[in-house]
């Protein structure tokens, strides 16, 4: 039985693949779109039995030729940029495609698990996955939230297998190294202070002082253990929040980026005063391009994830970062 990921090459979806294969699947068909050919450098520690081009099968899809036994399908394909301006891409790529997949997952009773997007509730200052609290603020939150609604009717008529979504807060971690400009907070942090010897963050907007707009920073750790375990448990079906349930803001990310380094040479910690006046964290005036388009708040209630049987910690940002920080010195070293 093979189990489908799409995205796999990508950020989520390759570290996806590795916890399938550190629970013994291995007949995994990767579905990607490797026009930017450095992510396969993410599946090279990684044991698959096909890839796939998204063209090709997207194609498949569309005329019934996928194979016949598949175990389950974890849809992580999509374009993730926020600041994409064509919609017709955008909708097609991120909502067509997953109403493709899941119209064939309902009709094989295969489980479906998918990637969605704190994007959907726009300037919110609640994140409760409910409807009148979702408004996205661009066309990338737009085609996420559009398909939360499809999985809302269906479950009401009823599903004929299990799909969960998962809305899915500011994710930083191990293999997001193609991501460019969309990569996380951490990973620009930790590049920005080998390269000058200072972290730049947004100065104060929409009521935050500068560094303090606060987000909800996941491990991309988590987020597998959680996609794992709904996997495991075959649902229950709904739309899910998957964030910490904590927000910290960007001045903490960056103070356990540039403490972890000093750590590893040898270094004390420094506090965020410290920090700023040694001209280590600057800040640079806020875009007027993500003007009304920035959510300076975010934080995930946690009460439906944790009501639908995960009772699993999260890792703070000083925990996670210094994990991910870690292992990207390692990486370095080697």
């Amino acid at each position: 039985m093979s189990i489908i990921v799409t995205g796999a090459a990508g950020f989520i979806g390759s570290n996806l693949v590795k916890a399938l294969n550190e629970r013994g699947h291995t007949d995994i068909i990767a579905v990607d779109n490797l026009t930017n050919a450095d992510k396969f450098l993410n599946l090279t520690d990684c044991e698959i039995a096909d890839y796939m081009d998204k063209r090709d099968f997207r194609q498949r899809l569309q005329k019934g030729q996928l194979p016949n036994k598949i175990e389950a399908i974890l849809h992580q394909g999509a374009c993730s940029d926020t600041m994409e301006h064509d919609g017709v891409y955008m909708m097609d790529n991120n909502y067509r495609y997953t109403l493709e997949l899941f119209e064939f997952a309902q009709s094989r009773g295969i489980p479906f698990l998918y990637a969605s997007s704190a994007a959907v509730y726009g300037g919110s200052t609640q994140f409760v996955e409910s409807r009148e609290l979702e408004a996205p603020l661009n066309v990338y939150g737009y085609s996420k939230f559009l398909f939360d609604q499809v999985l809302r009717r269906w479950m009401k008529a009823g599903l004929k297998s299990p799909v969960v979504g998962f809305r899915y807060f500011n994710v930083y971690g191990f293999r997001e190294q193609h991501k460019g400009r969309m990569a996380s907070v951490a990973f620009h942090n930790f590049n920005q202070f080998r390269e000058g010897g200072k972290v730049k963050l947004f100065g104060g907007y929409g009521g935050y002082e500068a560094g303090c707009q606060q987000r909800d920073f996941v491990s991309v750790e988590d987020v597998v253990k959680v996609n794992m375990h709904f996997l495991e448990k075959q649902g229950p079906s709904g739309v899910y929040n998957l964030g910490t349930g904590r927000a910290q803001t960007f001045n903490d990310v960056a103070l356990s980026t540039l403490n972890t380094l000093r750590k590893s040479q040898g270094q004390s910690a420094l506090s965020l005063t410290q920090a700023v006046s040694d001209g280590h964290i600057e800040y640079v005036p806020f875009p007027d391009a993500l003007k009304g388009k920035y959510q300076s708040y975010t934080q995930a209630d946690l009460t439906q994830l944790r009501a639908a049987g995960y009772d699993g910690a999260f890792y703070t940002v000083e925990e996670g970062v210094e994990r991910y920080v870690s292992r990207l010195i390692e990486r370095r070293k080697g």
